[in-house]
């Protein structure tokens, strides 16, 4: 935004220079608008500028060319705002430098103008905009689904990331031990749309061949991370326990063991009963 502001300021400059030789020009000396904004949040327009000891006529704030704001101190009430969709202002906090909007919404995206005129003759007016995107943020942390507690080398790794519901969509990102997965590991990205809400969700697949490597002391763990811009970032991540083939062999065994122990008790306490139902059928006789 700095460079077009820098632009702007010499297209001005020149101008005034062309049409009103010998005088001072006004400028603006910066507007802030917020590149990202989270939904259902408030924000603040700024419009500093400088008039050269001139008197100011109007400042006025538009939306994709559409006028909702405008300032004129000589007018009754000072203060206007005309309905523009997607913009809501909050007249009592917004003044000759600021504009506050409201309960933001997918319809506030847009481009913002601030423009900036003296009393003439000569009339001077000078503006400038920048592009403000509003985000429906998801709520809470990426889900992480799919898999088993344990696995041994050799085992296949097959889990989803799944992401909340939002707009833009968030990307989704897969780390292996706090490293970032090796793409080939990864699957290709599903987005889910909501027709009614506008928003959407993403799911990232995660597969993989256990390999020794992806142990750390007998652990591997999965991370997913979900981001939006630079305003939102969630992760949600699962601990997997290794299984060595020596102990699940050896738990076969103690299993194979135990009943093998059970199986002949059985066959003594069996045998036992078949003695005593011979000796209880020869003293009947």
């Amino acid at each position: 935004m700095d460079g077009v502001l820098i632009v702007s300021k010499r297209i001005s400059l020149l101008f005034c220079l062309i049409f009103t030789p010998g005088s001072r020009c006004i400028s603006l000396l910066s507007v802030g608008i917020p590149r990202h904004v989270a939904h259902g949040q408030s924000t603040v327009l700024e419009c500093q500028f400088d008039l050269e000891g001139k008197k100011l006529y109007s400042v006025k704030w538009y939306k994709d060319g559409e006028e909702f704001y405008r300032f004129v101190p000589e007018e009754t009430p000072k203060k206007q705002m005309l309905y523009v969709a997607g913009v809501n202002v909050e007249i009592e906090s917004s003044a000759e430098n600021q504009v506050k909007l409201l309960s933001l919404n997918l319809n506030s995206t847009g481009r913002y103008r601030c423009e900036v005129s003296t009393e003439g003759p000569p009339f001077e007016t000078v503006s400038e905009h920048a592009d403000m995107i509003v985000f429906v943020l998801p709520k809470g942390n990426p889900r992480i689904t799919g898999g088993q507690a344990r696995y041994q080398v050799g085992d296949r790794v097959q889990v989803n990331c799944t992401s909340g519901w939002s707009r833009p969509a968030a990307k989704l990102k897969w780390f292996i031990n706090e490293h970032q997965a090796n793409r080939a590991y990864l699957q290709r990205p599903v987005i889910l749309e909501s027709q009614t809400e506008g928003v959407q969700a993403v799911i990232l697949g995660l597969e993989f061949t256990v390999k020794p490597k992806h142990f750390r002391k007998g652990n591997m763990k999965l991370k997913c991370l979900s981001t939006i811009s630079s305003i939102y970032f969630r992760s949600n991540e699962t601990t997997l326990e290794r299984l060595d083939k020596v102990n699940t062999e050896q738990s076969q065994t103690e299993s194979s063991t135990k009943l093998g122990g059970l199986g002949g008790r059985v066959a003594v306490a069996a045998s036992l009963l078949f003695a005593h139902t011979l000796w209880a059928m020869a003293h009947c006789e």
